[in-house]
């Protein structure tokens, strides 16, 4: 079973920055041919697209409220994803998901994901 563990979470003031980090295991991940994605959920609102990146890293996508801010890429040699968050905002508060999928494509829909990380909470304060 494919695992993932996510960390770097925490609670920052309006303005800062956060690194996400997404390390992927066992089953049978690949990091040559899994394609990764972030996405987030707030209190009493759906699980969003964040970014999602390809197997080699050369192909990105992200919410387009998020361009400019966002930044996700991939270490294939340590199985891990990254999300860089810069200038952070109240409404950025939110669980935020890692997720893989056993295509090398990205994609933007939870439901093209199969597997999910359990979470790493990002609360940013004004």
């Amino acid at each position: 079973q494919v695992q993932l563990v996510e960390s770097g979470g925490g609670s920052v003031q309006a303005g800062e920055s956060l690194r996400l980090a997404c390390a992927a295991s066992g089953g049978t991940f690949s990091s040559y041919s899994y394609a990764m994605g972030w996405f987030r959920q707030a209190p009493g609102k759906e699980r969003e697209f964040v970014a999602g990146i390809n197997w080699s890293g050369q192909r990105t996508s992200y919410a387009d409220s998020l361009k400019g801010r966002f930044t996700i890429s991939r270490d294939n040699a340590k199985s891990t994803v990254y999300l860089q968050m810069n200038g952070l905002k109240p409404e950025d508060t939110a669980v935020y998901y890692c997720a893989a999928r056993s295509y090398s494509t990205l994609a933007i829909a939870t439901s093209d994901y199969a597997y999910w990380g359990q979470g790493t909470q990002v609360t940013v304060s004004s």
